[in-house]
């Protein structure tokens, strides 16, 4: 199956007063079409860097940039920023973390979708107006002849984020990003959003990138995940390789401090211990190295992100070594 999204060896450096945050650090990974791939970890990782990038959002002055981000073989990290426009929005559509403050405050939400479709259409305001009644109706907003005029501060937090997918999916594009959907949503809300994206990936054969921190929404949706810590790749693999034979400590850690019920009840969660390293001054060698449990004197030499197939993960334990620590 032919990729429509292909990153390579991506690196995001931001210059600081402090000095230069190395905020992603080679990261590579496809997308095909239809393919749900959810990105993990900890806040401060570099999913949200990632995902951004992938539309230039990271573009600014102090920002450096290398590697490649191709989509259906156009190379974006180089396209101009008026060509970029009409990717952005039109191919490759972002949702962001609080709908809120993604949407203006003093304008209907109607106004809004219609502002962005006239701005990549050359359609009339009255069918820019219709489309954006289609749109909420079509992620389930009910009355949408009538909520088109209303404001976003009319809206619970669940409405406003399927307004966001809303305008997100206005222009049909192949590849939805969505930045963590369900931050501050109440269960039944967040289940509402992640069936909404659920059935668009289903009907639309839309690609989805899902960053999230929360791995109870990825068992939801997901078929391959992404373990980034510390501005790198971790572990790759599909749904079952990470949550039923991962490889890597980090992520034992991430499922470990998920509540199970089909387990006996432990006293307590487990943690994992101390805090992710500056990404100022990232360890040489492992960056997990300093909080696991299973370190040893190899864990001073920088582990490769490699593994049978497509289940990759970046640990010098042996794979012996891997299944003992999951039994």
């Amino acid at each position: 199956m032919s990729q429509l999204l292909d990153v390579e060896d991506l690196h995001v450096d931001f210059a600081t007063d402090d000095g230069v945050v190395h905020a992603v650090d080679g990261v590579s990974f496809s997308l095909s079409p239809g393919e749900v791939l959810a990105i993990v970890g900890e806040s401060g990782c570099g999913k949200s860097v990632t995902a951004q990038t992938l539309t230039g959002l990271t573009r600014a002055p102090n920002t450096t940039v290398a590697g490649s981000v191709r989509y259906r073989g156009r190379e974006l990290t180089t396209l101009p920023e008026d060509e970029l426009r009409h990717v952005r929005g039109a191919e490759i559509a972002m949702v962001f973390q609080d709908p809120m403050s993604s949407l203006n405050p003093v304008y209907r939400v109607g106004d809004q979708i219609a502002e962005m479709i006239r701005a990549h259409r050359d359609v009339s305001a009255k069918q820019a107006r219709a489309r954006a009644v289609e749109l909420l109706e079509s992620v389930g907003i009910p009355h949408p002849e009538a909520r088109v005029r209303s404001y976003p501060h009319e809206f619970s937090g669940g409405m406003r984020q399927r307004v966001m997918i809303a305008m997100a999916l206005a222009l049909e594009p192949s590849v939805l990003i969505a930045d963590e959907p369900t931050t501050a949503l109440d269960v039944t809300v967040q289940a509402q959003i992640l069936q909404l994206m659920a059935d668009l990936n289903r009907e639309r054969d839309l690609a989805v990138v899902l960053i999230t921190h929360d791995l109870g929404v990825v068992a939801e949706i997901a078929d391959r995940v992404l373990v980034m810590y510390a501005g790198q790749i971790v572990e790759d693999g599909t749904l079952d390789d990470i949550f039923y034979a991962s490889h890597h400590p980090y992520t034992w850690g991430l499922l470990g401090s998920l509540a199970r019920l089909d387990l006996p009840r432990a006293d307590r969660l487990v943690q994992i211990a101390g805090q992710p390293p500056s990404l100022l001054h990232p360890p040489s060698g492992c960056r997990f190295a300093a909080r696991c449990d299973f370190r040893f004197d190899r864990c001073a030499e920088p582990p490769v992100l490699t593994g049978p197939g497509a289940h990759r993960d970046r640990c010098w334990l042996d794979d012996d070594q891997k299944a003992r620590v999951r039994t």
